[in-house]
């Protein structure tokens, strides 16, 4: 039986409502995958009307969701309405965000989706009503934990032109440098690998694992990090049988010829992949959340509040996350 994506609504006063209006009404024309909206339908025609298209919305439930995407937009009320307006999020903001992932986990969790599908969110304003994770990713993860057992959850940023994994994520580059260990790097790169493998279809992923310095260290001149943490991860891999080549000079890693000799780059810090892929692949490219017991994608953009409601916003990276979503959770041989 087909089931739908859970899609967040984000925060409500950004991007997340337009470019959700906007993959629904081009869904036959790019074959968009059936989903449905955490959020309230009210607030969605609104800005609907705001930004000049006609869109039917429908208020159901996640069984009612695939019949319904063909002539309307399916809405999964989630208990909270939104007050936001577009570029202005408010004391409402927060609590819906945070209530549409929970629920979206829970659907997901409960059999009702088949994966989660995350819109942005805007980490300052669920900093200020006292979120307490980094971001999406680590907050998940807490969701995801069993008998108090949080997972470590890799954060990848995948396109058709090239895939990156940071080791670190959302800190400080000091705060990167002093967390970054041979033990997190290998940890990494194993989960990465079992999800390529198991949601992707790439029977044997190729890493290349980048260096922390300058030309990956040259030799010890430009720091000692990389003969003495990222070597050693590259060689506990390729012991495991991993197809793991490193630590690579970062500066050379992401032109044309070089890509093709690889399936992903492990980074070993946030800028240092995302950097790359946010050149090459800024309007098509998917954060995907892998280490977790389910699906979890997401556009590889922020709120955008300058442009939300003016109908200037682009929903290709939401239309590659759904897409991808829709490829990791379809039954694998």
């Amino acid at each position: 039986m087909l089931k739908p994506l859970a899609l967040t609504i984000g925060e409500p006063a950004g991007i997340g409502p337009d470019i959700t209006i906007e993959a629904w009404r081009r869904r036959a024309d790019l074959n968009v995958p059936p989903f449905y909206l955490l959020g309230d339908p009210g607030f969605l025609g609104k800005r609907a009307e705001r930004l000049g298209v006609e869109v039917t919305l429908a208020k159901v439930t996640p069984a009612d969701a695939c019949e319904a995407f063909a002539e309307a937009l399916p809405v999964v009320p989630i208990g909270h309405i939104p007050t936001a307006k577009p570029g202005l999020p408010d004391d409402s903001s927060a609590k819906v965000a945070i209530a549409s992932i929970r629920q979206a986990v829970d659907d997901v969790n409960a059999g009702h989706a088949a994966a989660v599908v995350t819109n942005p969110i805007a980490k300052s304003v669920l900093y200020r009503a006292g979120f307490s994770h980094p971001g999406h990713t680590e907050y998940l993860a807490e969701l995801a934990a069993t008998d108090g057992r949080v997972p470590l959850p890799v954060m990848m940023l995948w396109s058709p032109t090239l895939a990156v994994v940071p080791v670190t994520i959302h800190v400080s580059l000091r705060d990167a440098i002093a967390q970054l260990s041979s033990e997190l790097i290998v940890s990494t790169a194993r989960i990465l690998v079992k999800d390529m493998i198991a949601r992707l279809d790439i029977a044997r992923p190729r890493l290349a694992i980048a260096g922390l310095n300058p030309h990956a260290g040259e030799d010890g001149a430009l720091g000692s990090e990389d003969q003495a943490i990222v070597a050693p991860a590259v060689a506990t891999l390729r012991a495991d049988g991993i197809d793991a080549t490193g630590p690579l000079p970062a500066d050379t890693m992401f032109h044309a010829a070089a890509r093709k000799k690889y399936d992903c780059a492990v980074c070993m810090y946030h800028d240092q992949a995302l950097i790359p892929i946010k050149t090459l692949a800024f309007d098509d490219g998917v954060n995907v959340t892998l280490g977790l017991p389910f699906i979890r994608t997401s556009p590889d953009h922020g709120t955008a509040f300058n442009i939300a409601g003016t109908g200037a916003a682009n929903p290709s990276s939401l239309i590659a996350a759904l897409k991808l979503a829709a490829r990791m959770a379809a039954p694998h041989a």
